[in-house]
């Protein structure tokens, strides 16, 4: 279920304070192949990830989620393929449908740019991420086993993607 009063926009660069809040917050073993993140908290926005990659979810006049959608490299053999790096969504606002319109907002973006594929990288072991991913016609297109170490225990990194097309 998508919630009607949620709200997808571009980042803006006074959304800083709030994705990086956000982004700590949701900081999860899950998902997350960094430590978690400690003071002095680096800025969000950097020369790599500009407000313009992202989109945000809006409920109610708050921040609730975003996603990062980008090129996956400048080749322009692949100007056709975009990759999402990122998708968080504040544990208040979970259940409600948010990360799916996040991701269906990405896809939309992505077709409006041009693109044909949409990709992702998400662990073996983040099982509603995977869930949601496949629901929205992604499929698995390969893994790396044992790609990452986390808390001890070896995790896969599982390919997916979709076409755009059609």
């Amino acid at each position: 279920m998508i919630v009607p009063e949620t709200l997808i926009r571009t980042a803006g660069p006074d959304d800083e304070d709030a994705l990086g809040a956000l982004d700590r917050a949701a900081w999860s073993t899950l998902h997350a192949v960094q430590p978690a993140p400690a003071e002095p908290y680096e800025p969000f926005f950097d020369d790599r990830h500009v407000p313009g990659d992202y989109l945000v979810a809006v409920l109610g006049g708050a921040l609730v989620g975003y996603v990062r959608v980008v090129r996956p490299t400048p080749l322009a053999a692949n100007a056709h393929v975009r990759q999402i790096q990122g998708l968080a969504v504040a544990g208040s606002a979970r259940g409600r449908g948010v990360a799916r319109a996040l991701l269906r907002a990405a896809m939309d973006r992505s077709r409006e740019e041009g693109a044909r594929r949409i990709t992702l990288r998400v662990l073996g072991h983040n099982a509603p991420a995977r869930a949601l991913y496949a629901s929205e016609g992604f499929a698995v297109e390969g893994v790396l086993p044992g790609e990452f170490l986390l808390d001890g225990v070896y995790v896969d990194d599982v390919l997916m993607g979709r076409s755009l097309l059609g």
